[in-house]
């Protein structure tokens, strides 16, 4: 860490904490942010937005532009999956996230999005950190695949570097040789990050597990760590999606979900408010 200043604890003490909407990011209440891997349709995302803010989401996700692992998997509608995303957070109520893959889009990415999100697959595009870092918005910033704790914070660094101080630490999983689960979350980077850092961090289960049954424990397990939140992925019909469906609970799951958490959540001294 002796590259890091602006990330640090000896820099700051006090937890960095800030509005996004009506929502608390980085303080008591628990920040759940849901949505589906990629935005396919309007009809249908407006419609699991309204569902997801019943059941107590506060932010709504979903990819336009997706990085994929093939050339020829569904990337993403593009600038049409921004505008949809846009109609589905203002009919819900809720603020967006989405991901920005290149400097080059970050303009039109943040006239649509309330967050902005940097992939694990950019969490070293140094040029975008930098980017992100000028703009006046908040940027969730996901785990490499194989990012060390201190590279991670290091890119966050970046940002801050560049007058950004509303970074979201996001752990994701990371690659190890275990081919169960699509990653394997590092629980133990969640309390890590809070002794070495002031900025919230939150887990993102589904893409750690790649599993939607192991959604629910991971979850509960990111909360008791000690994150100040979670990114769920949540489709009406996972079986027809065109990204990610067998990690992706349906509303009914995520509402099961979204009552376990609220128990564990005040038994740690967190809590889990319902969207005003």
């Amino acid at each position: 860490m002796d590259f890091c200043h602006l990330v640090t604890r000896q820099q700051q003490k006090e937890n960095t904490n800030f509005r996004v909407g009506s929502s608390l990011v980085g303080d008591r209440p628990i920040v759940i942010m849901a949505g589906p891997c990629a935005v396919e349709n309007r009809e249908d995302l407006i419609g699991l937005a309204l569902q997801l803010r019943q059941s107590g989401a506060h932010i709504l996700r979903g990819g336009a532009f997706k990085p994929r692992t093939s050339p020829y998997s569904f990337c993403g509608l593009g600038v049409e999956g921004l505008k949809i995303l846009a109609a589905a957070g203002q009919a819900s109520g809720m603020p967006v996230v989405t991901e920005v893959m290149d400097a080059r889009d970050l303009e039109m990415v943040a006239a649509y999005a309330d967050i902005l999100q940097v992939g694990s697959r950019n969490m070293q595009n140094f040029t975008l950190l930098q980017e992100v870092g000028k703009v006046n918005k908040p940027v969730l910033l996901k785990r490499g695949l194989s990012a060390t704790i201190e590279e991670w914070l290091m890119a966050a660094e970046y940002i801050l570097a560049a007058g950004n101080s509303r970074v979201i630490l996001c752990e994701r999983g990371i690659r190890t040789f275990e081919t169960f689960t699509r990653n394997t979350l590092d629980i133990s980077a969640i309390p890590s990050i809070k002794e070495l850092s002031h900025l919230p961090i939150i887990a993102d289960p589904s893409h750690a597990s790649g599993r939607w049954e192991l959604v629910n424990p991971l979850a509960k397990a990111a909360i008791a760590a000690g994150a100040d939140g979670l990114l769920i992925e949540v489709h009406p019909h996972p079986e027809e999606a065109l990204s990610d469906g067998p990690q992706s609970l349906t509303p009914v799951n995520f509402t099961r979900l979204m009552a376990e958490l609220k128990p564990l959540a005040s038994a740690i001294g967190r809590t889990l408010e319902q969207p005003s």
